[in-house]
C-alpha cells in the first residue's frame, strides 16, 4: 500500500494570474461579517446556504418511493410505511448523526469530510491506520464530486418539470429550459455569490414556509396520515422484505444535503445550524412529506408528481418559479462545496495545483476554481441530456450521497475513539446502529448501479485514481530527486571558499525539504556561477488545521553565510500568498523588501519510466496531471516579473 501522508509541504511545481481579485496586501476576513450578524442572522443565512439541497428533496423523493422498480404497492399501508421510513431516516441520519454527533467533530471550527480526515489523522497510532483513514477519506471525497454533479441536474430538472403540471404543452421545453438555467448558474460562478447570497436566506425561509404550509393543509384534510410510529416502516419490511429494502434507495433521497450541515459548519457555527434545523427545516420537511402522503391516500393518480399536485392550481406557477429558485440555491451550495473541497485537497497534496480566485473581500470561504467549474458544468449538462428526467436521475443520486455518509461515520468513529477518547462500548453503542442504517441505505442504492448509480461510481473511481496517483507520484518525484540532493550542512561549509561570486540582492528558493539544498539553487549555481548575498530557502507547509493565524505563519532560522531557512505555515482552508507573508514577517536580523526579491522556482518535467513505484498507466496519468497543473508561482501569488524558472526532468 502507498505511504500516504497528509501533513506535507505543498508541491512547488505548478497555478494563475487571476488571483489578484484581492489587493496584494489584503486578506478576506474569516467570515467575521457573518459571525457579527447575530444568532438570528446566522440561522437565516444557514437556511440559504446549508439547507438548500435537503430542503428541495421533497420535490422528487416521495414520488420515487413508489417508482415501479421498487414494487411497492400504492395503498394506505405502504404510503404510511414510506412516510415512516423518511421520518426516521431524517431523525437518525440527519438529526442524531450529523446535528448532534458529527458536528461535534469540528476541526478548529471547520467541517467536511477532508477536515474530518485531517482531525482523525492527528491521533492515528500507526502508519497502517493512517493509510486506511486516508484511503477512506479519499473515497468519500471522490464520491462527493459525483454528488456535486448530480445535485444541480436533478434539483433544477425536477423543479422545471413542474411546468408540465401547470401546462402540459410545456413538457417538451423542460430539458432546454433546464440547460439554460444551469448554464446561467455556472457562468455566474466567476462573479462570486456574495451579493446573490444575501437573498438565499430569505428565499429559503419563504420556501420552507410555503412547503410546510401546503403540507399542513393536506394533513388537515387527512389527519390519519401521521406516520411517526416506526411500526409502519417495520411492517413494510415484514410484508415484503425485498420491496422494503429497494425502496430505501429512494428514501435516501430525503437526506441528500445532510453532509452540507457538517461541511458548512465553519461558515455559520454549530448552534445556528442546529437552531435552523430543529426550528424550521425539520418541521417543514415532515409537514410536506406527510402532506404528500395525505394527498395520495385520497388521490392515487397524484403519484405522477405529488409535490406540485398538492398546491392549488392558482398558485402552481408561482410555486414552480419558487422551486426553481430554491433548486438553483441548492445547486449553488453544492458547487461552492466542490470548490472548498478542491482547495482542501490541493492544500493537502491530494490534487494538482489549480487556479483559485477569491471572489469576496470579506468572506474567506467564497472562492472560484474555473477548472472545477467547467468540468462540473460539462458533467451536469451531460446528465440532464443523457438521463432526460429527474426520475431517471434519481437512480444515480443516492449512491454517492450514502457512500460519503458511510465514510463520514467511520472517520467519526476514529475521532471519537482517538481524539475524544471514548471507550469502545460507548463508540459501538452509538455508532454501530448509525452505520448499520448507513450501510443499509448504501446497499439499497448499490442495487441501482445498472440503472444509473454507475455514474457516481465511475466518477468516484476516476477522482480517487487522480487523488491517489497525484499523492503517490509526488512522493516518488521527491524520492527520485532526493538521490541527487546535497545536504545543506555540507553545502554551507564550502560556501565561503567557493570561487563563485556573491552578488547583491535576495534570492528566494522554494523547497519541499529542509535538510537538503534545493535543486534549483544547485542548477543556478552550476549554470550562472553566482550566489546572492542573502538566500531564503522557503518551505510551504500545510497544517492539519483550517487556518494558521498571521503571526504564526512565518518561522525563520539563520543558517549562516547569508542563508535563511523559512517555513511558511498555512491551513488547508487558506490559499498561500508568499510575497505578502514575507513582506509582513518581522525577522530579527533580516530586512526584506518584497519588491527586491528574486524567486527561483523549479518546474519538473515528469516522464513515465521503468522504475518500480506505480503502474505504467498511473505514471502516464501523473505526468499528464503535472503538465496541466497550474504554475506554483501563480498559486503562491508571486509576481511573474520576479521569477526565474529552472527546469529539470525526472523519470518515475
Amino acid at each position: 500500500m502507498a505511504n500516504f501522508a497528509v501533513k506535507a509541504p505543498i508541491a512547488t511545481e505548478v497555478i494563475p494570474a487571476g488571483h489578484a481579485a484581492l489587493p496584494a496586501d489584503d486578506e478576506p476576513a474569516e467570515d467575521q461579517s457573518n459571525r457579527s450578524t447575530g444568532l438570528t442572522g446566522l440561522g437565516l443565512a444557514a437556511l440559504g446556504v446549508v439547507f438548500g439541497d435537503i430542503g428541495t428533496s421533497p420535490v422528487y423523493t416521495f414520488r420515487e418511493c413508489f417508482n415501479s422498480e421498487h414494487g411497492l404497492p400504492l395503498d394506505t399501508e405502504h404510503v404510511l410505511g414510506a412516510l415512516s421510513m423518511i421520518f426516521w431516516v431524517l431523525i437518525i441520519v440527519v438529526a442524531v448523526k450529523y446535528v448532534l454527533l458529527i458536528m461535534r467533530a469540528d476541526n478548529r471550527g471547520e467541517g467536511g469530510i477532508l477536515a474530518l480526515l485531517a482531525l482523525a489523522l492527528e491521533s492515528a497510532r500507526s502508519e497502517r491506520s493512517r493509510n486506511i483513514l486516508v484511503l477512506l477519506g479519499l473515497g468519500g471525497a471522490a464520491l462527493f464530486y459525483g454528488d456535486s454533479m448530480i445535485t444541480p441536474a436533478i434539483s433544477v430538472l425536477s423543479a422545471v418539470e413542474g411546468m408540465g403540471i401547470a401546462t402540459p404543452v410545456l413538457n417538451r421545453f423542460v430539458a432546454p429550459l433546464t440547460v439554460v438555467v444551469l448554464l446561467a448558474l455556472f457562468l455566474l460562478q466567476k462573479s462570486g455569490t456574495e451579493r446573490v447570497g444575501r437573498l438565499f436566506g430569505p428565499v429559503m425561509a419563504l420556501w420552507f414556509g410555503v412547503i410546510g404550509l401546503i403540507g399542513a393543509l393536506q394533513i388537515a384534510e387527512t389527519p390519519s396520515v401521521a406516520a411517526l410510529n416506526p411500526g409502519h416502516a417495520i411492517g413494510v419490511f415484514v410484508a415484503a422484505p425485498m420491496a422494503g429494502f429497494l425502496v430505501l434507495g429512494a428514501v435516501a433521497l430525503a437526506i441528500t444535503g445532510g453532509e452540507a450541515l457538517y461541511a458548512d459548519m465553519g461558515h455559520f457555527g454549530r448552534f445556528p445550524i442546529k437552531l435552523a434545523w430543529f426550528a424550521v427545516v425539520l418541521p417543514a420537511l415532515v409537514l410536506n412529506y406527510f402532506g404528500q402522503g395525505a394527498l395520495l391516500l385520497g388521490h392515487k393518480e397524484a403519484i405522477e408528481n405529488p409535490f406540485f399536485r398538492m398546491a392549488p392550481h392558482s398558485v402552481l406557477v408561482p410555486l414552480v418559479v419558487l422551486s426553481t429558485v430554491a433548486t438553483v440555491i441548492a445547486s449553488q451550495a453544492v458547487i461552492s462545496g466542490a470548490f472548498s473541497v478542491s482547495r482542501q485537497a490541493i492544500q493537502l497534496g491530494l490534487m494538482p495545483l489549480l487556479d483559485i480566485f477569491q471572489t469576496s473581500t470579506r468572506t474567506l470561504g467564497q472562492i472560484y476554481i474555473p477548472q472545477i467549474n467547467w468540468l462540473l458544468l460539462i458533467a451536469v449538462l451531460a446528465l440532464v441530456l443523457g438521463f432526460g428526467s429527474s426520475s431517471a436521475l434519481a437512480s444515480a443520486y443516492g449512491f454517492a450521497v450514502t457512500g460519503t455518509m458511510t465514510v463520514t461515520t467511520v472517520l467519526a468513529g476514529a475521532v471519537a475513539r482517538e481524539v475524544w477518547h471514548w471507550r469502545w462500548p460507548i463508540v459501538a453503542g452509538i455508532l454501530v446502529p448509525i452505520i448499520t442504517v448507513d450501510l443499509t441505505l448504501f446497499g439499497a442504492n448499490a442495487m441501482k448501479i445498472p440503472s444509473g448509480a454507475w455514474f457516481p461510481l465511475v466518477i468516484g473511481v476516476v477522482v480517487f485514481a487522480i487523488m491517489s496517483t497525484w499523492q503517490t507520484g509526488r512522493r516518488l518525484v521527491l524520492a527520485r530527486t532526493a538521490g541527487e540532493a546535497v545536504p545543506i550542512a555540507s553545502f554551507l561549509s564550502t560556501c565561503e571558499e567557493a570561487p563563485e561570486a556573491r552578488v547583491s540582492g535576495t534570492a528566494v528558493y522554494l523547497t519541499t525539504q529542509t535538510a537538503y539544498v534545493p535543486a534549483t539553487l544547485l542548477h543556478n549555481l552550476k549554470h550562472n556561477k553566482v550566489l546572492h548575498r542573502t538566500i531564503l530557502l522557503v518551505r510551504v507547509m500545510t497544517e492539519n488545521i483550517p487556518r494558521v493565524a498571521g503571526p504564526d505563519r512565518i518561522k525563520a532560522s539563520d543558517l549562516g553565510s547569508g542563508f535563511w531557512q523559512i517555513e511558511a505555515h498555512f491551513g488547508f482552508a487558506q490559499t498561500p500568498n508568499i510575497l505578502r507573508e514575507l513582506g509582513r514577517a518581522k525577522i530579527t536580523g533580516l530586512d526584506l523588501d518584497p519588491h527586491q526579491l528574486s524567486f527561483f522556482v523549479g518546474r519538473t518535467n515528469v516522464k513515465p519510466g521503468s522504475r518500480p513505484g506505480m503502474a505504467r498507466w498511473r505514471e502516464r496519468l501523473y505526468s499528464s496531471l503535472a503538465r496541466i497543473a497550474t504554475r506554483s508561482t501563480e498559486f503562491f501569488r508571486i509576481p511573474p516579473d520576479r521569477v526565474i524558472e529552472l527546469g529539470a526532468e525526472v523519470e518515475i
